[in-house]
């Protein structure tokens, strides 16, 4: 006989009292801590849990009875469905208020060091339209939201061009308009959909692995530039009528926007969307566009790496030279150093700047763009960093007077602490993305090095994540 399965709690008038990581809220009842989507502190609710383990719960709000004082309504009519901006209803400085408190707690908690006082977050001063990159997913599986299906409507256009829902690898919500990215972004996603739908274009299905039209990606940047990527399936029965149809589509997007200046399209054929092996074809202009800062031009290409809040990421790279504190005499190692933003960015204040990074492409680009911008003084290797950066590798290219570090949200392996430790730099600045994954590294470099400097900024508005800058001087 099946075993019954155990009623969830039902909770009422209940008082969302914090914020938590990833867009949730925290109410807490006796000792269980319940997170919960889409509330905020000061909210008041009855609350459904989904789900129960012994110290927390999942849980959703069923019924508001109080509306916090401090909650707005979401400006973007998907809030709440397509999982993105999920701190839409906090105002912008509640937001950073919290992210500073993510840092602190981080910090202190799990770093468990001695610490300077924490310097107030930076702001971004665009909350909205700040990003400079969006990939869109083309499907034939529309996800339907709650009030569509109460309606009980057969819907004859289940082709949809949008994002991933959440926890739904194959569902795609149909996006009208996106806050994220200059509203150039948004006119091009409709109206390729709009003349896809009209000439009876094929969306791809997940599923089954059919269909022509799979993802498109635009990018922007803030010298005008702009760059679309249309990503295709074709099949190979019908190669070259199948291709006719589709260069229809890239002339009509050249053609309704002259403001393209890098009209590229990838065949991928494979069962998963990357992009990283695939050939890249130009259709219209140039397959790169730039980006400036402080009179430097950096080349960004289809797969390259970029922040995608160009604004912060300026001020986030002048932070981070600001913390090397470079006279012109120093040897630098920039570690995960990508395309090499932040390697070239400050090679006019050093003597040598060394960037290690493990994608090869991204290191062709550094060197592009140190080449573009006349840098004499940078070398870089690419190569999984615990085996490029080892006792070895500073013998032979001498020891760092200031490292520069900024890894995935992972944070370092040990053997780099471990490296780190052994080049006895006089300076580490580490950029982090994830202040947990930060905390725990530098609690590993705490006997030789003390944290003296901590700048968190914002790079991403109503989202939780928040990128964090710290110094570490030698003991």
């Amino acid at each position: 006989m099946a075993r019954k399965k155990k009623e969830l709690p039902f909770l009422e008038k209940v008082t969302i009292k914090d914020v938590a990581a990833e867009g949730k809220a925290i109410a807490k009842i006796d000792d269980l801590v319940v997170f919960v989507p889409f509330v905020v502190p000061g909210d008041v609710v009855d609350l459904q849990v989904k789900r129960k383990k012994n110290k927390y719960a999942e849980a959703e709000a069923v019924k508001f009875h109080e509306y916090s004082p401090v909650r707005e309504v979401a400006f973007c009519e998907h809030y709440g469905v397509c999982g993105g901006c999920k701190w839409q209803i906090l105002p912008y400085q509640e937001q950073i208020k919290y992210k500073q408190k993510q840092v602190t707690d981080n910090l202190t908690r799990i770093g468990k060091i001695e610490l300077p006082e924490i310097s107030p977050i930076l702001g971004s001063e665009k909350t909205t339209f700040y990003r400079n990159k969006l990939e869109f997913t083309f499907s034939n599986k529309r996800w339907l939201t709650y009030e569509e299906v109460k309606q009980n409507v057969t819907y004859d256009q289940m082709n949809a061009v949008g994002f991933h829902i959440p926890n739904a690898f194959d569902k795609v919500l149909a996006i009208e308009k996106c806050w994220l990215q200059d509203d150039i972004s948004n006119r091009i996603r409709n109206a390729v959909r709009d003349y896809a739908y009209e000439h009876n274009y094929s969306f791809f299905d997940l599923r089954n692995q059919v269909g022509m039209l799979r993802n498109m990606i635009i990018r922007t940047s803030t010298t005008g530039e702009l760059m679309v990527i249309l990503i295709c399936r074709i099949d190979e029965e019908h190669h070259e009528e199948e291709m006719v149809l589709f260069k229809k589509l890239l002339q009509h997007m050249a053609d309704s926007f002259p403001e393209i200046t890098s009209l590229l399209y990838i065949i991928n054929n494979k069962c998963n969307d990357t992009i990283t092996d695939r050939d890249v074809f130009v259709f219209k202009g140039n397959d790169y566009i730039y980006e400036e800062m402080e009179g430097l031009k950096f080349k960004i290409g289809p797969k390259s790496f970029y922040q995608t809040n160009s604004e912060q990421a300026y001020n986030l790279y002048k932070i981070t030279r600001n913390f090397a504190q470079l006279t012109g005499n120093e040897l630098v190692y920039d570690l995960y150093t990508g395309t090499g933003t932040i390697a070239n960015f400050v090679a006019s204040k050093a003597k040598q700047v060394i960037g290690i990074e493990y994608v090869p492409e991204a290191i062709e680009d550094a060197k592009v763009n140190a080449d573009i911008n006349g840098i004499k003084n940078t070398l870089f290797f690419a190569g999984d960093m615990k085996d490029m950066l080892t006792q070895d590798f500073i013998n032979q290219y001498g020891r760092p007077d200031v490292i520069i570090t900024d890894p995935p949200r992972a944070g370092m392996h040990q053997d780099v602490v471990d490296v780190i430790l052994f080049a006895e730099p006089q300076r580490i600045v580490y950029v982090s993305c994830n202040p947990a994954t930060q905390a725990r590294d530098l609690a590993l470099l705490d006997e030789k090095y003390k944290v003296t400097a901590v700048q968190p900024v914002d790079m991403f508005p109503h989202t939780h994540h928040v990128e964090n800058v710290v110094l570490l001087e030698k003991r």
